[in-house]
């Protein structure tokens, strides 16, 4: 079976988008074959900065012959209708075959479809896809039609077999499929012919380009690290950086060099920040100090002074970015120690928060007031959230996070600090934002807990008070982050806080000042909020496995906008229900749960009045008034003091009783006086086990 290759060569390709250009292009092209009829034993997608490569190994030589049976029009129907058939099955009037069925008598036709070889289908495909790329951006050039990324120089295209490799028959937009590729720019750039793809990878390595992405990055990273070891210093871990620089070369050379003494004074984050965002170097870090001391730079060229012209340009212009960030830096600093922070929090004022929402200093102000009703909740000063919260936005009008955005909050920390502030205050400055992600380290210093608190509901509260919600994908705003930060927050540092009394409401009263709710809406919108934060909380709590309808059984309890509560009835449950007693009792419950609704709806009453011990007829009905009294006694005062655990054991343990009573008794009994008690003893088995979780909204 033949091997297909195929590259796209073209200019060079932006880093973001080659990891998800390489995957389209494998799933449009072996997508597109297998519709046809082909099959193939394995693919493999790569992408350098100038080419996309795509190899198959094992496809099918051809389609497969294709028949099909295609019921035609009655026989005596009009010549027209039969016509018409043939003219769409393609067959003759002497081809047709009469089948007698229930309604009649019909025409039927069998269509053959014959194989087709691999190389037109894969042309077919191939310009299929090529047309019809999934570019973020793409753009045209010349007077041809076709759009790519960059303009597209070269398709390479072939089927190599037993007997040989022949390209593919492929012309799109004059240019032309054939077997010849170029390596890299500099190094290598005369034209060579290819058979196979081992002898593509192989070639291109000695025209110096490394296909895979993955090897380019790998080998990136084992000479950085090499060379700051041998200079006793260490590279600051950044996947998404290597990734990216692995995009921009495709023969890398590793450099390293200095930082000028004048900037090693600078914040480590900082120099960190300027050197990716705007270089795309790596920060090489002294373990010792903790300073940033060097960089490490990524040539795709190997040049013959060694990289001296490249690093004395490249430390050159870092040297004017680093200048300005030095400037910033002294100019902000000056102004925390002269006049502290007071001199940016009253800038807020001129900053827009949002439309309907006010200004960032607004916004601080209901911050503040929330973060000083939070603070007790959470164990913490309510003077210092109070303060920590008003200072907490400042650096957002500092010249450096005006420069460097993605330094707000860090850079509040250094300049409350350099203004004197208490270590409390200039911690939540940095902390209060996070967690960002799910990955992302919570907050534990309770000063920072209440401002990070404070600052994500007020978000919530004031994006639900003017009906911004999340729709479908669209969350410009990040609330579902928002509320994710919430629920951790409050999860990891086990706060006891009831969202709707102790936290929404307040921050609704607070932001009622800036935008007016009617007081009949208030419980409406609270109630919508809080059931957005359970619908974060139920996807969060999925990674832990807890099932969404486990969760649900405890939603339906009393108390469930304390989420720590909630979410520790939730984790019991689970737990009991992973557990041979915990399944059984939950088949149990609903049997008697549906035995009863059914009797209540078929008698109308409700049997909730309490079965007594002396109609018991059987052992078992006796065992099972037993069973429940001890459970009851372990489970009252067990839910009274949320131990969560013991009720769930002691409801598990109702599994053997109520079991046996189920085999040994007949709840409809002739005897309407014991019919009556055995429902209102199943009357009982649910109200125990409703105390714990309501049980109903546990599917299975």
């Amino acid at each position: 079976m033949p091997d297909l290759l195929i590259e796209l060569f073209s200019e060079e390709i932006p880093a973001r988008m080659q990891g998800k250009a390489a995957e389209d292009l494998r799933r449009l092209v072996t997508d597109g074959l297998v519709e046809a009829g082909l099959t193939y034993e394995s693919a493999g997608a790569f992408s350098t900065p100038r080419r996309l490569a795509l190899t198959l190994h094992g496809l099918t030589p051809e389609s497969p012959t294709q028949r099909e049976e295609r019921r035609g029009p009655k026989v005596g129907a009009p010549d027209k209708a039969i016509e018409g058939f043939l003219r769409g099955a393609g067959v003759a009037r002497e081809d047709l075959e009469e089948r007698e069925e229930k309604k009649g008598t019909f025409y039927y036709a069998t269509v053959v479809t014959p194989g087709r070889p691999a190389d037109a289908i894969v042309a077919e495909v191939l310009e299929r896809t090529i047309r019809n790329f999934p570019w973020p951006k793409s753009m045209r050039w010349g007077a041809g039609s076709l759009r790519w990324v960059r303009p597209l120089h070269r398709i390479l295209c072939l089927l190599t077999d037993e007997a040989g490799a022949h390209v593919v028959d492929l012309d799109v937009d004059g240019i032309k499929a054939g077997d010849v590729t170029e390596g890299h720019r500099f190094h290598a750039p005369i034209p060579f012919t290819v058979t196979s793809f081992e002898d593509y990878e192989a070639k291109l390595k000695r025209a110096r380009v490394i296909l895979s992405p993955q090897e380019r990055e790998e080998a990136i990273w084992h000479e950085a690290t090499n060379a700051a070891f041998a200079s006793g210093l260490e590279v600051v871990e950044d996947a998404g950086l290597r990734r990216e620089v692995a995009g921009l070369v495709e023969w890398p050379v590793v450099l390293m060099g200095s930082i000028a003494e004048d900037f090693l004074g600078l914040p480590p984050e900082v120099l960190m920040t300027s050197m990716k965002e705007h270089q795309k170097f790596f920060s090489v870090r002294n373990p010792g100090s903790g300073r940033i001391e060097k960089f490490v730079t990524v040539a795709n060229i190997e040049a013959p002074d060694n990289g001296a012209a490249i690093l004395a340009g490249n430390q050159k212009v870092l040297a004017a970015r680093l200048s300005d960030a030095k400037f910033f830096w002294e100019n902000d600093l000056r102004v925390a120690k002269d006049q502290g922070m007071t001199a940016w929090t009253e800038k807020l004022g001129a900053v827009t928060f949002h439309g309907k929402l006010g200004t960032e200093k607004d916004r601080v102000e209901r911050i503040a007031a929330l973060a000083r009703e939070l603070a007790p909740k959470v164990g913490a000063d309510a003077d210092l959230s109070m303060q920590a919260a008003r200072v907490a936005k400042a650096d957002l009008v500092s010249e450096m996070v005006y420069e460097f955005p993605e330094l707000q909050g860090l850079m509040g920390r250094y300049y409350a600090e350099a203004a004197g502030l208490p270590a409390e205050v200039a911690a939540a400055c940095e902390e209060h934002y996070a967690p960002l992600g799910p990955s992302d380290a919570v907050p534990t210093a309770p000063v920072s807990v209440a401002v990070s608190l404070a600052e994500k509901i007020d978000k919530l509260t004031g994006f639900w008070a003017i009906d911004e919600k999340p729709t479908g994908s669209k969350d410009p705003f990040a609330l579902r982050r928002a509320a994710l930060g919430v629920i951790r927050l409050v999860l990891e540092n086990g706060v006891r806080v009831k969202l709707i009394d102790e936290a929404l409401a307040p921050a609704d009263t607070v932001l009622g000042k800036a935008v007016p709710v009617a007081e009949g809406n208030k419980g409406d919108l609270m109630a919508d909020l809080l059931s957005f934060i359970h619908d974060r909380l139920k996807v969060h709590l999925r990674d832990e496995g807890i099932r969404h309808d486990v969760i649900d059984a405890c939603l339906a309890m009393e108390g469930n906008d304390d989420l720590y509560l909630l979410v520790s009835r939730a984790r019991a449950l689970s737990d009991v229900l992973r557990t041979e007693d915990g399944e059984n009792l939950l088949q149990g419950f609903k049997r008697a749960n549906n035995i009863l609704s059914q009797a209540e709806e078929k008698d109308g009453v409700e049997y909730a009045f309490g079965a007594d011990r002396k109609f018991a007829e059987e052992p078992q009905e006796n065992a099972l008034f037993n069973a429940l009294d001890s459970a009851e006694q372990k489970i009252v005062p067990a839910m009274k003091d949320e131990d969560f655990v013991t009720a769930m054991e002691a409801m598990a343990g109702l599994r053997a009783p109520i079991d046996a009573f189920f085999e040994a008794v007949q709840v409809n009994s002739d005897n309407q006086v014991v019919r009556r008690n055995r429902l209102n003893l199943l009357s009982r088995i649910r109200d125990i086990c409703l105390q714990v979780a309501d049980l109903r909204r546990i599917e299975g």
